[in-house]
């Protein structure tokens, strides 16, 4: 049997390049003392302090900003593959301040509280079966505190609502470089080395969503234009527009880049495959938009087009307020692939039974026969959501989640 302890220590830091996510880092330091020596525990700090970027496109001096890191992860039973129907966890997590983490809804900006009394204090990741799904980043303004004084809408209050995307350049460089929508629909950089926000002024429509995706900045408008944004506010279009539906995803899946078109409704349209018995809800005399059905395509970037997808196979979508990600169905709990979650006004849930998922709730789009209903009408679904497993509360040990940036 191999000796994995003795493999050289270039080989270690090779392996250790490719391993972005700082929790896979953390695991690969803790298999042996050789592997542990060979990558600095030296922490990458996320960047301080930003500029506001104001409506008016103008960049403001004043530090108003920071930005803070979630990750999205599936948990599980170390020997879930032993098990006839394992269980399994989708939570996002932030850590506000350093060793100090909470717990969202995996699809919203919404902090998960209250959690059960059985909820450990303190949980040790090293326990378990853990799958990072993706990340986000988001910007708070500076003098908000985002998870104090029982705010029930979470820390939503205190953010810059658009969509953030980010980029080290290069693993021994400090400079970053993030991409946002800006209010008016155009595209906005900054730059670490610039030190200011810089506003992309081609816009034939408003943008929808920007994602990194293999090393590269990808924006999407509303008409399904899609374009790479180079690192000098340059655009290169990689796909023409597919008119259709009302707001567009960029998502990541199985190594291809898909754009997800939502169509919403403000009335019932029998031509549509929607439950005749939901009701268009209504709130202080204005009706809510709702989500009636999607259409999915893949980038081919050598036809510069988009190419519709009848079928996601094995895979299912996520579509979060600031990041999407897809996972194959094989490692879900009761779930089926083809499938898209999503969040949606329409699905609104209001009583106390709901809990911490008030508000926005989650709806599933089965592409097979086009369905679309609320998440709780999936009780196999739901239990991936909330409450948390059984097997999470007995775990009373010492916290890792604090050594996740190492």
């Amino acid at each position: 049997m191999a000796d994995w302890s003795q493999l050289p220590k270039e080989l270690l830091e090779e392996i250790a390049k490719r391993l972005e996510s700082p929790f896979y880092l953390l695991r690969f330091r803790s298999v042996c003392s050789s592997w542990r020596s060979s990558v600095s525990s030296r922490p990458r700090r996320l960047p301080g302090r930003f500029p506001f970027l104001t409506n008016h496109g103008i960049c403001d001096t004043t530090l108003g900003f920071h930005l803070s890191q979630r990750t999205v992860f599936l948990m599980g039973l170390p020997n879930f593959r032993n098990q006839t129907n394992p269980d399994r966890w989708l939570v996002k997590i932030e850590e506000d301040v350093p060793g100090r983490m909470h717990l969202l809804n995996p699809l919203s900006r919404f902090q998960l509280k209250p959690l059960p009394e059985s909820f450990p204090k303190v949980l040790d990741l090293s326990k378990f079966w853990v799958y990072e799904l993706g990340g986000e980043y988001v910007l708070h303004y500076v003098h908000f505190r985002p998870f104090g004084n029982g705010n029930s809408f979470g820390d939503a209050g205190n953010l810059y609502m658009e969509k953030v995307v980010f980029m080290c350049l290069g693993s021994e460089s400090n400079d970053f470089v993030l991409l946002t929508i800006h209010v008016s629909g155009k595209l906005a950089m900054f730059k670490s080395e610039d030190k200011r926000w810089t506003i992309i002024h081609d816009m034939p429509s408003p943008y929808d969503d920007v994602i990194l995706f293999k090393g590269q900045f990808y924006a999407v408008d509303g008409t399904g234009r899609t374009v790479i944004v180079g690192l000098h506010s340059n655009l290169i279009v990689v796909a023409n527009p597919v008119f259709g539906g009302d707001k567009k995803f960029l998502v990541e899946s199985s190594g291809e880049l898909l754009v997800v078109d939502m169509y919403l409704s403000m009335a019932a349209e029998t031509d549509l495959d929607v439950d005749d018995e939901i009701i268009q809800l209504q709130f202080n005399g204005c009706l809510t938009e709702r989500t009636v059905r999607f259409k999915v395509f893949k980038l081919d970037r050598e036809g510069k087009r988009l190419v519709e997808m009848k079928s996601l196979g094995d895979r299912v979508l996520f579509l979060g307020d600031d990041c999407t990600f897809s996972v194959s169905a094989s490692e879900l709990s009761g779930c089926k692939g083809n499938c898209i979650f999503f969040t949606d006004n329409f699905f609104y849930t209001s009583g106390e039974d709901e809990g911490v998922f008030k508000g926005r709730d989650i709806g599933v789009f089965d592409l097979d026969d086009g369905s679309i209903a609320p998440l709780s009408d999936y009780p196999e679904y739901s239990k991936l959501f909330w409450p948390p497993p059984d097997w999470i509360a007995p775990t009373q040990v010492q916290s890792q989640f604090e050594e996740l940036a190492l």
